[in-house]
């Protein structure tokens, strides 16, 4: 192995990130470098506008007033490494500058540490971790591959259960000897066995320790793997249909696994919600159906038509479409898990459509209603919602368990304000000073007790909630630039949509720029504020904004809500968000394409310091910042994909993070906190 770092490899072309080319590969199935799947003709803002569409007043969330803050932090700066710069209450800490580091960076005075990583026990029977001499047995008693969505539930004071995916896996960097044309079984075993999801025990530090240190309980009454050949439960309208139904399970409802896990969320009663996402690359010859209809649904979600790039198939028809072209409609769903009972059999909601979810994130409604916050991760696919049709009742968890198979599915339309003319795609603003409009909630189908019953001409129910994609197509919803995660901020009601990037905006023959999507080959991405009418998450309709356009603050293209650009951290491919206990906003970034590592960035939504964006931790070079956690005392998040790198071997590793030496890379879950007891940006 090598003794030190390698010098870095250059990108491939056409890549719209920092993103590596491996990680493409081996996480979304190369999806920027095929076709992009939504080649419909839906109507687009442009047109919506020409045509004199009625909107309605939009929202106002407040004045900007740029404050001059000490330590400028745009790119390639240091930032001042005296006393923290005026911001809002919860992000007084000194930003992190940019860096290329191979390892963890946080602010001056602070600390982190490595809580779980891939290959740790959870269990006191699981082998230690030896990466030359892995098994499949071994692994489902380990932490597993890929960490991304973390979160934590209350057990008792300092004392909580965590949740993780584990959304993909590498292994030409996991394995010794890897033949990517032939895999062994083995190899392919132990895959299986590093996706899926992870329950582990957590614990606070002995007393008289540091307040936001955490430690896992190995043999946790809750610790608990879940992968891809685990038995989950297919519910809702879906569940027994004849789309759903295969030779291993010919009552089509129960799946085997859950596969490319991204983000989550949680519900008011307790459960995870877990969305599964880039399923698409694990299925193979979708040439080997005739059926012109299938053929065309398989298109429309990316399923390749030979073989695929693990080869999974060799080892298990149901990754076959030519053997079994059902098995991959049982994949796309959010998945609800009980984190409290080990026992539990965990549930594909397939209310909630199919699509490749990058997470669900519930808000009530002051009537008790659940509503559900959804983006397709996909360039020029679309963000939806879901609102249940009973209510959530506390200390009712039979009644609570069906909140999420009875409802209706919806798709947002976006409209602007501004002229078309003044819409160039450079990122400039229009005329009135900001990129923003309303917008309405289409309804595709509602589900009961009795199935599922369309809205949308040409389709039923149980085709809308199977191929909701197309579903979205037939009613001309808007294309976004692939919709990442979508959270409603606690203290104010405001959503916030995370739209990664698409470097494919107005180009080819591919839609151009619009007032939501406002930038061309949109290389860094944006967030939109959303407000729903009335503030009620069961509207119909909403107004909008553009929150962030991401980039170098040095860019004329890049927007901070009015904020002045000097005083910000560059911040580029918003992926993960969350909110602190203030109500800030944490971003979480996804193949930075400006250049350096990956990181966590905390941005005020209100009063003086809004759109004051400030570098929180940047992960090692060459992984990702997924997650993210921000409580009062700690900040968590996971390492994604270090080492990943083209030309990366197990022999010939770029990254050794984090146990130095020649060791292999390990995805693994950081926590930081304050060493002093002080609460996280006091």
């Amino acid at each position: 192995m090598l003794t030190s770092p390698r010098k870095l490899l250059p990108l491939i072309a056409n890549h719209s990130s920092n993103r590596s080319p491996m990680t493409c590969k081996y996480r979304c199935g190369d999806a920027c470098f095929h076709e992009v799947p939504n080649t419909s003709e839906g109507a687009y803002l442009g047109d919506i506008i020409a045509a004199g569409i009625s909107r309605r007043s939009l929202l106002k969330v407040g004045a900007v007033v740029a404050v001059a803050g000490a330590g400028a932090a745009t790119l390639g700066a240091q930032p001042a490494a005296a006393a923290p710069p005026q911001a809002a209450r919860g992000l007084a800490f000194t930003p992190v500058p940019p860096n290329s580091k191979h390892a963890v960076s946080v602010p001056e005075g602070y600390t982190s540490k490595v809580l779980v990583r891939w290959g740790d026990p959870l269990f006191s029977d699981a082998p230690e971790f030896d990466p030359e001499n892995q098994s499949a047995a071994g692994q489902e008693r380990q932490f597993g591959y890929n960490c991304d969505h973390l979160d934590l539930f209350e057990i008792r004071r300092d004392e909580h259960v965590m949740v993780i995916n584990h959304e993909y896996t590498n292994e030409e960097i996991m394995f010794p000897g890897y033949d990517p044309a032939a895999p062994t079984q083995d190899q392919v075993e132990i895959a299986w066995a590093a996706h899926g999801l992870t329950v582990v025990g957590v614990a606070g530090a002995a007393q008289g320790r540091p307040s936001g240190e955490l430690t896992t309980v190995v043999d946790h009454r809750l610790n608990r793997r879940l992968t891809a050949t685990t038995p989950f439960e297919l519910t809702g309208p879906v569940a027994g249909s004849e789309y759903v139904r295969t030779t291993a399970d010919p009552d089509g409802r129960t799946v085997l696994g859950t596969l490319n896990n991204c983000a989550g969320g949680v519900t008011p009663w307790q459960t995870w919600l877990t969305a599964e996402e880039n399923f698409n690359q694990y299925f193979a010859n979708a040439d080997e159906v005739t059926d012109p209809v299938v053929r065309e649904r398989l298109r429309r979600y990316g399923l390749p038509g030979g073989a695929s790039e693990r080869k999974w198939e060799a080892y298990d028809p149901r990754f076959d479409l030519g053997a079994e072209p059902n098995e991959v409609n049982r994949f796309g769903w959010i998945v609800e898990v009980d984190p409290f009972d080990p026992r539990s059999t965990p549930r594909k909601r397939t209310a909630l459509g199919r699509f490749k979810h990058e997470a669900a994130n519930i808000h009530l409604s002051r009537q008790n209603q659940v509503v559900a916050y959804m983006g397709d991760d996909e360039r020029f696919d679309y963000l939806y919602k879901f609102v249940s049709r009973d209510q959530f009742r506390r200390n009712k968890p039979e009644h609570n368990a069906t909140l999420l198979d009875n409802g209706t599915l919806y798709v947002a339309l976006f409209t602007g304000n501004s002229p078309v003319e003044e819409i160039d795609g450079s990122g400039t603003l229009p005329s009135d000073g900001e990129f923003d409009g309303a917008g309405e909630w289409i309804p595709l189908v509602t589900s009961d007790e009795a199935g599922a019953h369309s809205h949308v001409e040409g389709m039923t129910g149980i085709e809308v909630l199977l191929f909701t994609r197309q579903a979205g197509d037939v009613v001309g919803a808007t294309k976004m630039d692939r919709p990442e995660d979508v959270e409603t901020n606690p203290l104010t009601g405001v959503l916030y949509v995370a739209l990664t990037n698409n470097s494919n905006r107005g180009t080819g023959t591919n839609p151009g720029p619009d007032e939501t999507n406002p930038r061309s080959s949109n290389r860094h991405g944006h967030v939109i504020e959303l407000m729903e009418t009335g503030n009620d998450p069961r509207a119909y309709t909403f107004d909008w904004r553009i929150f962030l356009l991401c980039g170098d603050p040095n860019d004329p293209s890049t927007y901070f809500a009015g904020y002045d650009k000097s005083q910000v951290s560059p911040i580029s491919c918003p992926d993960n968000v969350t909110f602190d206990p203030y109500g800030n906003l944490w971003i979480s970034t996804d193949g930075n394409a400006l250049g350096t590592n990956d990181g966590l960035f905390g941005v005020a939504v209100d009063g003086e310091y809004r759109g004051q964006v400030k570098q929180f931790l940047t992960v090692p070079i060459s992984a990702e910042t997924c997650g993210p956690k921000v409580t009062e005392t700690r900040v968590l998040v996971c390492v994604q994909h270090p080492g990943e790198r083209s030309g990366a071997t197990f022999e010939n590793q770029f990254s050794h993070w984090p146990d130095g030496g020649t060791s292999v890379p390990r995805p693994a879950v950081v926590v930081a906190w304050r060493p002093d007891g002080i609460r996280i940006g006091r």
